[in-house]
């Protein structure tokens, strides 16, 4: 009986092994195909072969930008330096660490409730990975706690609001910009002193609040007295009675913080300030701003960036692809902005090896430096505040130009314009 059963099973195993290699001879014989394999359609083949082209996956980076309104300017400016960024960080192939890379762009109108509804659907439909934005300290400040609640890095781009990177700081935050504690710092070194008076006028919101607070702390502390605080609302085009405010004052300098297209420098001019013996300190705004500011030859105040300014090949390159692409227009104040934030992304993940996740970026970014058109920026640990160069500069008449340049006097290291520690 023993030797029948193990001959039954002997048998049994024989069949076994035969039909599996029967099986496995017709299915990876060279050049033959199963019957369902000569029925797939070409449309299922386009599928599968669209499905081994993104295995590698994607990164989904939504902008947040002011593409319309009184801040169209800026936010056109950030999306051509972050795409041109992007191309020049992946060496024209738009993808890091084997990934892809896909941007969706959102326009916020310059309205905080619209951008809080265009950063939720970019983080519920659109999926995306990363948040860039925004053009207005008021749309930004709106969205922060959106990146946090879905634990998504946010690179913050143009916005300088102190309190961003200050008291409504969140370790999802990372930015880019300078904040109005380096503009602050830059527009002190130029004008203030011990005695010397200095009156102040932002537009009524964060971005003019923190502007000008920091400003005052700056120039205090050179000694300085502040004579005048005056504030206009945002969307205002008549400053008449701020500036005969400023002008009963009698300061030395009236230092401006603006930004937008509605901007003072016409009535300025009109009202004659400096004829007054009030000398105009300010930002070298964008070059269509520069164009108002004809009067203001002459005028010594800081730089976040003029095409001439930093010598560098990254700003170079800039340069050069910007009039290509653009019809010969050189990238304007905020475009390297754009530019610095693609290059921060594209090392995170580099450092990642395309790791997109929020939690695992915070620590490899804190710290890290990565190479712009302005030169070196470093997110600093402590807030995630890119410390940065700026420039000292003086408005000027050069041939060829129908707007006074910004003409450097010296390019203000990271280390003089390190804002305090705000969170």
């Amino acid at each position: 009986m023993k030797k029948l059963w193990y001959l039954f099973m002997l048998v049994f195993l024989v069949v076994i092994l035969a039909a599996c290699g029967g099986e496995q001879s017709s299915t990876n014989t060279p050049g033959k195909t199963t019957d369902k394999e000569e029925t797939k359609t070409e449309e299922q083949k386009t599928e599968t072969t669209e499905t081994a082209t993104e295995s590698g996956g994607t990164i989904k980076i939504g902008v947040l930008a002011s593409l319309t309104g009184a801040l169209e300017s800026y936010g056109k400016q950030t999306q051509k330096g972050f795409e041109l960024g992007l191309e020049y960080a992946t060496g024209g192939t738009m993808e890091v660490a084997g990934k892809k890379i896909e941007i969706v762009y959102e326009d916020t109108e310059t309205k905080p409730e619209v951008a809080v509804q265009k950063a939720t659907k970019l983080l519920e439909d659109d999926k995306v990975d990363f948040l860039v934005g925004s053009s207005s300290s008021g749309d930004t400040l709106a969205v922060l706690p959106l990146a946090e609640e879905y634990e998504k890095i946010m690179i913050v781009e143009p916005a300088v609001a102190d309190s961003i990177t200050g008291s409504e700081f969140n370790p999802y935050i990372f930015r880019t910009a300078r904040n109005s504690s380096q503009d602050a710092y830059a527009a002190a070194a130029a004008i203030a002193g011990e005695g010397v008076k200095i009156a102040t006028f932002a537009p009524d919101y964060s971005f003019g609040w923190d502007g000008v607070s920091a400003f005052k702390d700056a120039a205090l502390a050179l000694g300085a007295e502040i004579v005048a605080e005056e504030y206009a609302p945002a969307d205002a085009t008549d400053f008449t009675s701020n500036l005969q405010k400023i002008i009963d004052s009698k300061p030395d300098y009236l230092f401006v913080v603006w930004a937008g297209a509605n901007s003072p420098w016409g009535q300025i001019n009109d009202m004659k300030l400096q004829e007054n013996g009030i000398k105009v300190s300010t930002g070298a705004p964008d070059i269509p701003a520069l164009k108002t500011m004809g009067q203001l030859v002459g005028m010594e105040g800081f730089s976040v960036y003029y095409h001439t300014l930093p010598d560098n090949p990254i700003n170079d390159w800039l340069v050069d692809e910007h009039k290509k692409r653009h019809n010969g227009e050189v990238p304007d104040l905020f475009t390297p902005g754009g530019f610095a934030a693609a290059m921060a992304i594209v090392t995170a993940l580099e450092k990642s090896g395309g790791d997109a996740d929020g939690n695992k970026l915070i620590p490899l970014m804190e710290g890290m430096s990565f190479e712009t058109p302005k030169g070196t920026m470093t997110f600093r640990p402590e807030d995630h505040q890119a410390l940065q160069p700026l420039y000292s500069v003086t408005l000027q008449e050069v041939d060829g130009f129908d707007y006074p340049v910004p003409v450097l006097i010296r390019e203000l290291s990271p280390s003089e314009t390190e804002p305090p520690i705000r969170n």
